[in-house]
């Protein structure tokens, strides 16, 4: 069994090369896996299941042939694409993944997730998080025309900037104390996100006790993928094919 992790690929129609490398991933590496998980900001922007925007319905072809071929296909929302709804669910075959999310994977139990929930220090960002996932706030905002839609996109994603440009670096980066609550509620020593794009493993103690925390790379330089089978896993680049083995 192998399990690929993958998240922020961020994919859009202003970066045509990572669009090719991802469908060619699917299309090909990744087909020999037993599982695939996509952990949030898969999309650079979604703004509905009605978005159909190129690059939309290219990836949404490419996931349901990788679904039709087999392996498991498990989608998370992240901040940039949390309006992924049912109707994708249904067009591409995934199952889109509660946040957080205990796993399983070769050896151990993993808790999932996206990677923002964990930027406790941000207060501003988790407010807004909030009440951007309010069932009533999003059933709202997609009944607005497509081109409303993005106009206010737009205009949230220029304040994010100025916002985030007058943030110290490390209040936008995970706060250790939420790693761990995270874990410690959910019973795993092991966690998998995103989010913050400073791929690495951490290797952690609470309780007297050793964890790991692996966070994942995203899709703007080159793309990366955690593989995780009997052997153990590895965070690996996609600047050239990878061998993924059942």
């Amino acid at each position: 069994m192998t399990a690929l992790f993958v998240s922020d690929i961020h994919l859009s129609r202003e970066r045509p090369d990572i669009v090719e490398r991802f469908i060619a991933f699917l299309d090909f590496e990744a087909r020999a896996a037993s599982a695939l998980y996509i952990l949030g900001d898969l999309f650079d922007l979604w703004l509905g299941d009605d978005d159909g925007r190129e690059p939309h319905p290219r990836i949404v072809a490419a996931l349901r042939r990788f679904r039709d071929a087999g392996p498991r296909l498990l989608v998370m929302h992240g901040n940039h694409d949390f309006l992924l709804g049912s109707r994708f669910e249904r067009e591409t075959g995934c199952r889109l993944l509660p946040e957080p999310c205990r796993i399983e994977v070769p050896g151990t139990s993993a808790l999932v997730l996206h990677g923002d929930l964990l930027c406790t220090r941000d207060e501003d960002y988790q407010a807004f998080r909030r009440a951007a996932r309010d069932p009533e706030r999003q059933a709202e905002f997609l009944r607005l025309p497509l081109p409303s839609r993005l106009d206010h996109a737009a205009g949230l994603r220029h304040r994010s900037r100025e916002a985030t440009r007058l943030k110290p670096a490390d209040i936008m980066d995970v706060t250790p104390e939420a790693v761990t609550d995270m874990m410690r509620e959910n019973g795993v020593r092991c966690m998998i996100h995103g989010h913050t794009h400073r791929p690495a493993v951490h290797e952690i103690e609470w309780d007297g006790l050793p964890a790991t925390r692996i966070v994942l790379g995203d899709w703007y330089e080159q793309g990366s993928v955690l593989v995780w089978n009997e052997s153990g896993f590895r965070n690996e680049p996609l600047d050239e094919r990878i061998e993924v083995r059942r």
